[in-house]
């Protein structure tokens, strides 16, 4: 790969940091006025900064086969959180090992279970999801069902210790670990280490919570009713997730906490792999990637967790940082983790293959050294829990599109003007030839409606397949997939 004005890279290790569900905007070198993150600033610092970053699914499972293939959805087909990814798509792992590399997982995977062939020569400690199956309740979206979820999101909010937070304690140490002991002489190696935090529970170990007093955390942006959207789509999704119904203001106010400090906590373990890495053999010869399979809400428009395409929920942070890669850089060219393959191919020096021509992504290690390219279009898609329809997001230049499938009215942002999305352009008759301009962009992408329809068809496959939709509401639903070792909680 070629860098700059032309200096031939050589071929680099590579290291990615992945958390669940945070926020771009809950880093400090993002400019929060709360949120302490100084390993992820010191790393940002030390690299590069991608501003306009995006999960193309903002939900776990989908979100993560698309980071393992580069590839959109639309394409791949896995929908939803009871779609894991198989294996059946080759992954940057399958393309390492091909190439004489290890590639290795150390924690959170969220694929089909421990024996799929997804690729990695090597898996520590890896969650999958639930009994091979997953989060059937959400393929159910003709009549979309009241989820438990804010239930189980709001029932238990504070400090103390989870399963959760041991389980990222566990996966800091062992990536300390495999890094201290991995030889020079060894293969060149990519090095995937999967956090969950800061996804709920929303209970921060007690040193982490202690840092954000309950009444000194803001207030979430546009909480109040008459500040929320009232765009269909979203008012069918709150009425599934009836978040009202559970969190009042007390529950806010140390959910918030909470967050924040499992966004510190996140950053203490991300310190302690970037220390093990600075003291081995590796640190000259070592890219390394931090980013996150989508954002989360934090009750900003009366929502928590992730499922819209709002900055907050299809927004991540993505921070680059390398032998060759700018410091202190903020590129504002718009990136997803569909650039997360090419990157490994890059920074392994792979060779590419013919296929590699059809992927959407392009290596972050190449935009980071490339002037601002404003126009580039991301794409994120949605089709799982909570959504009566599919949705689709494009983001280029300072706008972002939002088109609904099944007739929704569409959105428009202006995101330089209004970085919190509360004027829907698409209102407004003056916009009409830019959204044509963006639905075009969209079916030179893929066809929406169709994508819709398929999405649909072969989720009700799968509903049949597990006895129907009374026989899936009887299975119960659970909050999150549980740590290794432990049993899910259905009721």
């Amino acid at each position: 790969m070629l860098i700059g004005g032309g200096k031939l890279m050589n071929s680099q290790n590579l290291l990615i940091l992945l958390s669940d569900e945070h926020n771009k905007r809950m880093l400090g070198v993002s400019g929060h006025s709360h949120v302490k993150t100084p390993n992820l600033d010191k790393l940002a610092s030390e690299g590069t900064l991608f501003e306009n970053a995006y999960c193309n699914s903002p939900i776990c499972v989908p979100s993560r086969a698309i980071l393992a293939t580069g590839r959109y959805n639309a394409e791949i087909g896995y929908w939803d959180n009871a779609d894991p990814y198989d294996g059946k798509i080759p992954s940057w792992g399958h393309r390492a090992v091909e190439g004489n590399c290890d590639a290795v997982s150390i924690g959170k995977l969220h694929f089909l279970d421990d024996q799929a062939p997804t690729g990695f020569s090597e898996q520590i400690n890896p969650l999958n999801v639930v009994g091979g199956v997953g989060d059937l309740l959400g393929l159910i979206r003709q009549e979309l069902p009241v989820r438990k979820g804010a239930a189980n999101m709001a029932k238990d909010v504070g400090s103390g210790e989870t399963t959760y937070s041991n389980y990222d304690k566990k996966i800091a140490q062992d990536a300390k670990n495999w890094i201290l002991n991995r030889k020079s002489s060894d293969k060149p190696w990519v090095l995937f280490v999967s956090f969950v935090c800061p996804h709920f529970p929303l209970i921060a170990p007690e040193e982490f919570y202690n840092m954000y007093p309950e009444n000194e955390v803001p207030w979430p942006l546009l909480y109040d009713e008459n500040k929320r959207s009232d765009h269909p789509y979203y008012l069918a999704m709150r009425k599934c997730m009836n978040y009202d119904d559970y969190f009042n203001e007390e529950k806010v106010r140390k959910a918030t906490a909470a967050y924040f400090g499992l966004c510190s906590f996140l950053d203490h373990n991300i310190g302690t792999v970037l220390s093990s890495l600075e003291k081995s053999d590796f640190a000259e010869n070592t890219n390394i990637i931090y980013t996150s399979d989508h954002g989360d809400a934090l009750g900003m428009r009366g929502m928590w967790g992730k499922s819209t395409m709002f900055e907050e929920s299809a927004g991540i942070p993505m921070i680059l940082k390398g032998p060759n890669i700018p410091k202190s850089k903020n590129v504002k060219t718009p990136v997803s983790l569909v650039d997360i393959f090419p990157t490994v191919v890059d920074s392994l020096n792979l060779n590419k293959k013919s296929e590699d021509n059809d992927l959407p992504g392009s290596s972050l290690l190449q935009i980071a050294s490339e002037n601002d390219n404003y126009q580039r279009i991301v794409l994120s898609e949605y089709h799982a829990a909570a959504s009566p329809v599919g949705a689709f997001m494009l983001r280029k230049g300072k706008y972002k599109y939002v088109y609904f499938a099944e007739g929704y009215d569409p959105q428009l942002f202006n995101l330089e003007e209004d970085p919190y999305e509360e004027n829907d352009l698409a209102r407004d008759n003056n916009f009409k030839k830019i959204l044509e301009s963006f639905h075009g962009d969209l079916l030179e992408i893929c066809n929406p409606e169709e994508v819709n329809k398929r999405a649909k068809r072969e989720q009700n496959e799968t509903i049949l397949k597990h006895g129907g939709i009374e026989a899936i509401k009887g299975r119960g639903d659970f909050g999150y997939s549980p740590a290794p070792g432990q049993k899910a909680e259905f009721d």
